[in-house]
């Protein structure tokens, strides 16, 4: 009986030493469990070296480092290729010079003599002037408009332009007000300024014959004729 008891007694120390022993070691992995959590919030990783925990592992797997690190590499040398293409473009475009027509000068120049010779005061009248008398060297054979003497056929090929619209001082065609002073100059007045010209009190010139050389006398008073007609 007393050996029995005797087994049964260390039995029991053992379970207990066990016991303590066991509770110890939970105690001591709780410890480094809250030290490591600490510490990986904390992300101190040589602290947790000193402790002696196992570092957590990188949640990024190696091949997906690799991965970003080429993607990161290529966009960089895509930018960088693309700073140097902008870069040559500017220095290829900033070395040309835009390409300039020679006779650019002239070519505007005959583009804008019509209205410069209107409107250009003296400078353009005497231009205007040259070109008039050239032109009724070319056209001292020819007829305009079949040589016709209808007035309103005279008038819808050529006076239509500055008398529709009142260009250059032109009076309307109808306008009573605007017609009357030069009616009242008289018939043969007004004939003699559209054959020959004339240059207004208020700086407006009138060509001769509306700049076109080929009316004969004969057509130009039908027209100037017609004209008084419809405007009086």
């Amino acid at each position: 009986m007393a050996s029995g008891r005797s087994g049964e007694g260390s039995s029991r120390g053992i379970r207990r030493r066990k016991g303590v022993r066991g509770r110890r070691l939970w105690e001591a992995g709780a410890r480094i469990c809250l030290k490591t959590d600490r510490l990986r919030w904390a992300g101190s990783t040589p602290a947790i070296k000193e402790t002696g925990v196992t570092q957590v592992s990188n949640p990024i797997s190696k091949s997906d480092r690799n991965f970003l690190r080429g993607f990161s590499i290529l966009i960089a040398t895509l930018a960088i290729l693309t700073l140097l293409i902008v870069g040559l473009a500017w220095w290829v475009y900033g070395a040309q010079h835009a390409y300039r027509n020679p006779d650019a000068d002239k070519l505007t120049g005959q583009r804008l003599a019509p209205v410069g010779s209107s409107y250009a005061g003296d400078t353009g009248r005497a231009a205007m002037q040259a070109a008039e008398a050239a032109a009724a060297k070319a056209a001292a054979s020819q007829v305009a408009y079949g040589g016709t003497t209808d007035g309103k056929a005279i008038y819808g090929h050529l006076c239509t332009s500055c008398h529709n619209a009142g260009v250059a001082g032109a009076p309307k065609l109808g306008n009573q007000s605007a017609w009357a002073p030069r009616i009242a100059q008289g018939m043969d007045t007004l004939i003699k300024h559209a054959i020959n010209g004339y240059t207004g009190p208020d700086g407006n010139h009138m060509p001769a014959k509306g700049g076109n050389p080929a009316l004969t006398d004969k057509q130009v008073e039908a027209a100037v004729k017609w004209m008084v007609s419809q405007s009086k």
